[in-house]
């Protein structure tokens, strides 16, 4: 594959291509008001999008925002639909096709055929031949970014956009979606770009840990990374060289939960606390279900439980948690429902 993407604006520039875009996000809200709307006269309103694109005078619309506080409190950001549809002929295009081939094998957030579970089994892997070679003994060396869509910083974004696109047109789209948004840092959670322009934004540290420094045991999921080490020393000077390489390379700071400690302690990662033999649920986890459980109790007696909800919701519960050892766990909240025969 080239290093960067040449001439390849025109050949994705058609209307086919935003139709199909439309059709993409429109999945799951079809019968939401401003699809509808866009719907109504969707040629002319393709039409109308692609020239302004062409001729650069396309403005992203006003940003809806709302809070969401699991797993943590963060604002999300919602753009008008039309919006949404450019957003998803840019990812489809250009990142997905151009800029995913280039990430390391150990990367896995917002990926195809990856996400968490595949991270935590990959994970397990790695901690056995690591037991297994270092005599059971070994540390690990676990960091996470401060803040990081807030603080990525923008002019370094398109740095490195700037240098992997090698076509005008694309490139100053690029600029215009980065920059869409006032500020020299952050961009918005919630925003399909945003979830691909934050692995490129870290790709570099991931290329740096692999080519440079030649890691052997390194995975990273968003924002969270972890590096299996031969012994504590080697824990320690991986934990200063990738802090200088994320502060002067990236503008950006570890969270202060970022350690480095005996591998016995299991690693939480994804959900789950791993170990070699086998997987526990964090306690967030727990807690979180516990809670869903008390509220559903509430709603049965009084009439207002919505009990497909209950059902999808538990269902994919069991799902994560079937990839832990979890069965006891299971059938201790099962007895928890005041109206578990309802339950599948």
């Amino acid at each position: 594959m080239p290093k960067t993407i040449r001439n390849k604006w025109e050949k994705h520039f058609t209307f086919d291509k935003f139709v199909e875009a439309h059709e993409r996000a429109r999945k799951g809200k079809c019968y939401k008001k401003e699809v509808l709307e866009f719907e109504v006269n969707l040629e002319t309103n393709i039409s109308n999008m692609m020239k302004k694109i062409e001729t650069g005078n396309y403005e992203f619309g006003k940003y809806r925002e709302f809070i969401i506080y699991e797993p943590k409190k963060r604002i999300i950001k919602s753009l008008p639909y039309q919006d949404r549809v450019v957003h998803q002929w840019y990812v489809e295009e250009f990142i997905k096709p151009y800029m995913m081939p280039r990430f390391i094998e150990h990367t896995y957030a917002c990926l195809p055929e990856r996400g968490g579970h595949k991270a935590v089994h990959d994970l397990q892997k790695m901690m056995r031949i690591m037991k297994r070679n270092c005599g059971g003994s070994y540390y690990v060396l676990k960091c996470d970014i401060a803040g990081y869509f807030y603080n990525i910083n923008k002019k370094i974004l398109y740095e490195i956009m700037k240098k992997k696109i090698n076509d005008q047109k694309l490139l100053e789209f690029t600029k215009k979606i980065i920059y869409d948004e006032e500020g020299e840092r952050g961009i918005p959670i919630g925003n399909y770009t945003s979830q691909l322009f934050a692995n490129i934004y870290l790709n570099e540290l991931d290329q740096y840990a692999k080519n440079v420094l030649k890691i052997k045991f390194y995975l990273r999921y968003m924002d969270d990374f972890i590096i299996l080490c031969k012994n504590k020393e080697e824990a320690k000077k991986y934990f200063y060289i990738l802090k200088e390489f994320v502060e002067k390379k990236l503008d950006l700071k570890f969270n202060q939960k970022s350690k480095y400690y005996p591998s016995h302690l299991g690693i939480d990662f994804c959900g789950y606390i791993t170990y070699e033999i086998n997987r526990r649920l964090r306690k967030r986890g727990k807690r979180n279900m516990l809670k869903k459980i008390k509220q559903w109790n509430k709603e049965y007696r009084n009439d207002t439980l919505d009990l497909k909800i209950v059902q999808e919701s538990w269902n994919s519960w069991l799902g994560h948690i079937s990839h832990a050892s979890c069965y006891n766990l299971m059938k201790r909240y099962r007895e928890k429902f005041e109206f578990k025969d309802l339950i599948d």
